[in-house]
């Protein structure tokens, strides 16, 4: 049984350096590509500012893959629970109840993506896709495709403490991504939860043999998944200082790749926060990456599936050794 843990843990150990390996290959490319972009720092510092709202949502969506799950509809949670959060501070003024109204609202839209999965029976895909286009249908009809100004919120606390920069440079959003990656660490590899995630999706009816309430987790990793999205839409509308309608879009399958690229099996029961948030740290850097390497905006998508199918494979021939 020990040596069964070992081979599993130096299986995992390969593929967060294979990940990593990739992620300074890329960087490589795109210094030798344009070393002037890429020595400065101002680039990293428009990453910072960027790649924190895919990646919170990614790191919120690796327990519900790990799972055997799918989520498609948290981009539309994040634009209506964003909504909410507009309208509410518009209504009031009071910006920490506009926070508790919009985080309740994700968590009560992802739960109730997790209610039909497990109480009505229906596959999660087909869940999600319902409640994707319904959020949005919702948040457009209720707006009136009409945006927001944020700017009342510049000056309040909760805009520094989510947004601000540190010592003048460094986004807060980028530490917060940090702090909630370390956290999702320590649910997962620490805490008798995780343990119960990787059961859940390594094998259900095992899980349910040894009293894992396998229900309750699966509900619980949905309504977080909602939870983290309606503060992903916080964060990316103060940053804007502006609220759209159409605020997700765009993130879905950036999101669901760098949660696939980072070694989260589809298959569920394997999955590391580590290679999920150097993920996101490719897929959000490589359009700019390209662009500033002297190719057009057309050879993104290609890159995107190059690097995928390169990194998946990676994963494959090094789960097969072990």
């Amino acid at each position: 049984m020990k040596t069964l843990k070992h081979y599993l843990k130096l299986s995992e150990l390969k593929l967060q350096w294979s990940i990593f390996a990739v992620l300074a290959a890329l960087f490589t490319l795109f210094i030798i590509g344009d070393p002037r972009t890429f020595l400065a720092p101002d680039i990293y510092y428009s990453f910072m500012s960027t790649i924190p709202f895919m990646a919170i949502m990614a790191l919120a969506l690796t327990p519900v893959v790990i799972c055997k799950e799918i989520d498609l509809s948290f981009p539309s949670i994040m634009g209506f629970s964003a909504w909410v959060f507009l309208t509410i501070f518009t209504l009031t003024g009071n910006i920490i109840l506009a926070l508790v109204g919009s985080l309740i609202t994700g968590l009560l839209a992802g739960l109730l993506n997790g209610i039909l999965v497990v109480k009505v029976g229906i596959p999660s895909l087909i869940v999600t896709i319902g409640t994707m286009f319904f959020w949005r249908g919702l948040v457009m009809v209720l707006s009136k495709a009409q945006g927001g100004s944020l700017v009342p919120a510049r000056d309040t606390i909760l805009f520094k403490s989510l947004v601000g920069r540190i010592g003048g440079a460094i986004p807060a959003q980028a530490l917060w991504t940090v702090g909630l990656a370390f956290l999702f660490w320590l649910v997962l590899n620490r805490h008798k939860f995780g343990s119960h995630i990787f059961f859940t999706g390594d094998n259900i009816e095992s899980a349910r043999m040894m009293g894992i309430p396998v229900n309750r987790v699966k509900m619980l990793v949905f309504a977080q998944l909602g939870f983290f999205a309606a503060f992903a839409g916080i964060v990316a509308s103060f940053e804007l200082l502006y609220y759209w309608p159409t605020l997700g879009e765009g993130y879905l399958l950036k999101t669901i790749a760098a949660v696939f690229l980072g070694g989260t099996s589809a298959f569920g029961g394997m999955g590391t926060i580590f290679g999920t948030f150097v993920g996101c740290i490719i897929i959000g850097s490589l359009e700019a990456g390209i662009i500033s390497i002297g190719l057009t905006g057309f050879w993104t998508q290609l890159i995107y599936g190059l690097v995928i199918v390169i990194s998946v494979s990676i994963h494959s021939i090094l789960r097969r050794k072990s």
